[in-house]
């Protein structure tokens, strides 16, 4: 291939995921990388950006650590060159706040010239030995054509509603990814609820409970799981974020990876135990000022019907291990309730050019490629969407690296970053 529009890598969206490709592809002279963003800058889940709430994952997940300890693009060299490294010293804390670790993001992406925010790709065509691909200026509507050899897909995941709230458009009902943009609106109000079992719900509950009493409203919190469930906090039991596990997942058949994920979501997707803790210790002491604290907090519940009424929401809601229905009636509601792949069309229209583990999920290899039924020697890259293929890689911040410094490695055609095993203590299978 040559000419001005033609590159080695293309990458598809600038989130964490893509942003740490970017970073460690910077150094190699001998890789054109891309990456293209439709958004203006870069933000990371803005609606969550949270006074008080920190990663879920340790400082050393950030974009590059665990590929190159002494990369320019690391948070602790971020910290350093804002003169902070001083007070994280002495902060004492092993995870760092969202909104840091957004500010981090930003300084690296505005140091890489391969990153290109304001466009939108549209298209991604097979060209034969390369791919096509379309993006729109999005201030300027203009169109440019580009072509590489490879693409990355970071396009991350859009937010989930449940069906009977999903297209509805109401006013003063909320997914928490709009939380920190609405919540000064939303906390006026008389009575609010939080739909949801994760983290984010556990976040937006413990701060709209912190102002409850400034405002007085009624505050329920609903959610399908049979528990408030606390993450997985066992050192040995964080193990499966290791590319020791990845490699493990990878040898299981498409079935039994999809039935491990359940057992998976327990470390993936419960509530840290500090912010279940000062939820508790906030409503022992709200409890001391009060007979009645105005609170709700009831598991086990699914919202199975929406409709408006009088001025206010009814939520129709079923206590599943009774099989109990009831209406619960709210002026507004936050819905935390997840997030789904966000999977260009494109992909779905290669259709029978590649293969398929489901009608949905399509087949992606130990190195993260999609896989194609031709052989070639031009790939996609896939960065979303990967539970079923790679398990514990799939939304882990610390593992992300590992993928990408995979991804390098395979574009390269030789170990540019080594990947590690035999990092844990554990074993998850006897060897043969």
């Amino acid at each position: 291939m040559a000419g001005t529009n033609t590159y080695d890598v293309i990458g598809v969206g600038i989130g964490p995921f893509n942003l740490g490709m970017a970073a460690l592809l910077e150094p190699l002279e001998d890789v054109q990388a891309l990456f293209f963003e439709q958004h203006p800058s870069f933000e990371w889940h803005p609606g969550m950006l949270l006074e008080g709430t920190v990663l879920n994952s340790p400082f050393l997940a950030d974009l590059v650590t665990f590929a190159d300890p002494t990369s320019p693009y690391s948070i602790l060299n971020y910290l350093h060159k804002k003169n902070r490294l001083y007070q994280f010293y002495f902060y004492k804390g092993l995870h760092i706040p969202r909104r840091e670790y957004n500010a981090y993001g930003k300084w690296v992406a505005v140091q890489l010239p391969s990153c290109r925010f304001g466009f939108r790709v549209e298209n991604v065509q097979d060209g034969g030995r390369c791919y096509q691909v379309t993006v729109r200026n999005v201030d300027t509507n203009h169109t440019a054509t580009y072509y590489t050899r490879h693409v990355v897909v970071g396009t991350g995941s859009i937010p989930k509603l449940p069906p009977v709230v999903s297209g509805r458009g109401d006013d003063d009902i909320y997914h928490s990814s709009d939380y920190a943009m609405q919540k000064k609106e939303l906390k006026d109000t008389d009575t609010m609820t939080v739909v949801g079992s994760g983290q984010s719900a556990a976040e937006i509950f413990h701060d709209l409970l912190q102002d409850q009493k400034h405002y007085g409203y009624r505050l329920t919190w609903l959610t399908r799981s049979p528990e408030f469930f606390q993450s997985e906090a066992a050192k040995l039991a964080r193990e499966v974020f290791s590319p020791d596990y990845v490699s493990y997942f990878r040898t299981l058949d498409y079935e039994t990876r999809v039935e491990a994920l359940p057992q998976l979501d327990k470390n993936r997707k419960g509530i840290e135990q500090q912010t279940l803790m000062n939820i508790y210790d906030l409503l022992y002491h709200r409890a001391i000022e009060r007979e009645d604290p105005q609170v709700v907090l009831q598991p086990m519940t699914e919202v199975t019907g929406l409709e408006e009424k009088d001025g206010m929401y009814e939520l129709t809601c079923r206590q599943w291990e009774k099989n109990q229905t009831f209406v619960h009636r709210t002026d507004k509601a936050v819905f935390a309730t997840g997030y789904t792949p966000n999977v260009p069309e494109w992909i779905y229209a290669l259709g029978s050019k590649i293969e398929w583990e489901d009608d949905k999920r399509y087949k992606v290899s130990d190195t993260y490629r999609l896989v194609f039924r031709d052989e070639r020697s031009h790939h996609i890259y896939v960065l979303t969407n990967l539970d079923h293929s790679h398990g514990s890689a799939a939304t882990n911040l610390a593992l992300s690296v590992m993928r990408n410094q995979t991804i390098i490695n395979d574009i390269c055609g030789y170990e540019v970053y080594p990947v590690q095993q035999d990092t844990i203590f554990q074993r998850f299978y006897m060897d043969e």
